[in-house]
């Protein structure tokens, strides 16, 4: 997991070319206001989901979800949101992982769980070692705006 400002990313690990690819996308539309859905960067390999919602309010077991296909960037562009992480070794499954969705879900346990606050223009990347809680409200739930860059491995 990798905590930063969206345009700071570049500067806080070594990217391949399809995380480049995406990145640069990315940074490209900050500021912009995209309609939500899906942005095909490069086809399957890179892509982005921009997302409008309200957040969730924060229960002691959020529902975790992990990837094992995909790196995922979370970018808050509006508003704010509590994001859980936990080691993927932490993450006690409550389905099964779906290959089509490349996601699996589960909780866990409360004393494994970190909840970060990202605020507009900061983002998380997660690898398929970081189970994730995204979508909490931070304190009130609030609009939030967000694009979930998905790079493949």
């Amino acid at each position: 997991m990798i905590i930063a400002k969206i345009e700071e990313m570049a500067g806080q690990a070594v990217f391949s070319e399809a995380m480049r690819k995406g990145m640069a996308w990315l940074t490209s539309v900050l500021g912009q206001d995209l309609p939500d859905g899906r942005v095909d960067i490069d086809g399957a390999e890179v892509y982005a989901l921009v997302q409008s919602y309200t957040g969730k309010p924060h229960s002691d077991q959020p529902r975790f979800e992990a990837h094992r296909r995909y790196i995922d960037v979370q970018a808050v562009v509006a508003g704010e949101e509590a994001f859980g992480w936990a080691p993927i070794e932490a993450l006690q499954p409550t389905d099964e992982y779906n290959p089509d969705k490349d996601v699996i879900h589960g909780v866990v346990p409360a004393e494994r769980a970190v909840f970060v606050p990202l605020h507009a223009g900061e983002a998380m990347i997660l690898y398929p070692a970081d189970a994730h809680a995204p979508g909490l409200a931070l304190n009130e739930p609030i609009p939030v705006k967000k694009i979930v860059l998905k790079v493949r491995l």
